[in-house]
């Protein structure tokens, strides 16, 4: 201490941390902790250790270290107690898991989690911590795109119309988009699984990627707003193209090409097909129709929309606006797969 303390002491390079281990009780841990430039070597020397043992510590100084990591590393820092001393320790981390033991349950009523043994915290962690993170991200960045790609048609729409400022969806047409007919499709991904359990188990190192960020960054968002992009300019423009003697239902033909495609996007994204989301798609569709029945005096033209050309029109702009994400989905896969990819071929 004396030496850290004057500056003599000398901290070792990250490749020897990296393979050590330190063990600190609570005595020496007010130590470290009272000065802030030795608290600050200090945490720059643990960070870095492949363990570090606190032991014979008070609750103030639990929640205080994890507090400290938090601030030196910037990351999310996951806390795990059984006893109502690690009551403050839980709270103070990210996310807090709390084991029901002997000691009572006032850490499991503390916490974020709660699990009945130690060893059940890598089920949590690896399977549904990994599931969870993964089909979250997917499902707020579809929910982005799916408000992106009617807002650039919309635009579209006022382009090619002389910059009208009469929105193409209003009122019902809305509620039912955001509501009804791609809400159920849309929110049954978090069914999805890429892997099995048992890989998942065998295979930690598929909870890098979750580490790394690499399923929502800005990479990824900015993916979506072009995919957005493209297929919201491909309804519109072939809707013009394909309807252009029945410019007057342009309502019935570019919602009915956005609802399918929307539709396609999902079926896209799935990695394992669950009966819920097929349910979901076709309980949409049937929706849908039944809409279209209902509304006809104000939205759509039924003899028009049940018509044969229309119907393979519309198929086919859905088509168009899918087929390069299909493309690219595919090359991807196959030029450079990720590691759950291979784990599942």
């Amino acid at each position: 201490y004396s030496k850290l303390q004057r500056g003599r002491g000398s901290i070792p390079d990250n490749d020897h941390l990296n393979n050590a281990s330190v063990v600190v009780d609570g005595q020496s841990l007010e130590i470290y902790m009272s000065d802030a430039n030795l608290q600050q070597q200090f945490l720059e020397c643990v960070i870095h250790c492949a363990v570090v043992i606190c032991c014979r510590c008070s609750p103030t100084q639990k929640a205080e270290m994890v507090r400290c990591v938090q601030q030196t590393t910037k990351q999310i820092c996951l806390a795990i107690g059984d006893g109502g001393n690690d009551v403050s320790m839980l709270l103070a981390a990210n996310v807090g898991v709390g084991i029901v033991g002997l000691e009572g349950q006032q850490a499991s009523l503390s916490s974020d989690f709660s699990i009945y043994k130690f060893e059940y915290l890598v089920n949590l962690l690896l399977w549904h911590g990994r599931i969870a993170y993964k089909n979250t991200a997917l499902i707020s960045q579809f929910v982005i795109h799916r408000g992106l790609i009617i807002a650039f048609i919309n635009v579209f729409f006022s382009i090619g119309f002389y910059f009208s400022v009469i929105p193409l969806f209003h009122g019902a047409l809305m509620v039912g988009y955001t509501c009804i007919y791609t809400s159920l499709p849309v929110f049954t991904l978090i069914l999805d699984k890429d892997v099995s359990f048992k890989n998942v188990i065998l295979y930690p190192e598929l909870y890098h990627c979750l580490q790394n960020g690499l399923s929502l960054n800005h990479k990824t968002l900015l993916l979506w707003c072009i995919r957005s992009f493209y297929q919201g300019s491909v309804i519109m423009l072939f809707a013009l193209i394909f309807f252009e003697n029945e410019l007057h239902n342009i309502v019935s033909i570019t919602f009915t090409a956005l609802i399918l495609t929307e539709l396609f996007n999902v079926y896209l994204e799935i990695h394992k097909i669950h009966f819920l989301m097929m349910v979901s798609e076709l309980f949409s569709i049937i929706l849908y129709i039944i809409s279209v029945v209902v509304f006809s005096e104000t939205y759509f033209d039924r003899q028009f929309v049940f018509s044969s050309a229309f119907l393979f029109k519309s198929f086919i702009i859905s088509i168009v606006a899918n087929i390069p994400v299909f493309i690219i989905k595919y090359l991807h896969k196959k030029c450079n797969p990720s590691m759950q990819a291979k784990l599942k071929d």
